[in-house]
């Protein structure tokens, strides 16, 4: 598999250089999601696959709110498919603001 050309911003903590995007597609894919745009995510789509992205993004245990519902809408899930939706729901905040 090719190494794919993410943009570096998207991936500040690590060395870019040095990411198996094999191994480690799971996180790849979900830092896309989180922090990508719309570029960076069709990017991800081509790259992986929507069998792979939607794997990886129903099983992530932490989504933001609004990330969670650009992906139900992306890869055609409802969100009560999501694990992270599901944690989110059993675990509430005081103040969701």
């Amino acid at each position: 598999m090719k190494k794919p050309k993410f943009p570096k911003h998207l991936f500040w903590d690590v060395d870019y250089d040095k990411i198996d995007w094999v191994k480690y597609a799971d996180w790849v894919i979900v830092r896309v999601f989180e922090r990508g745009d719309v570029e960076d995510i069709r990017l991800c789509r081509k790259h992986y696959g929507d069998k792979i992205i939607k794997n990886a993004l129903l099983n992530t245990k932490y989504f933001s709110q609004n990330r969670i519902h650009l992906a139900s809408a992306i890869i055609n899930e409802p969100l009560k498919n999501f694990q992270c939706y599901i944690h989110q729901q059993l675990n509430p905040t005081l103040f969701p603001f």
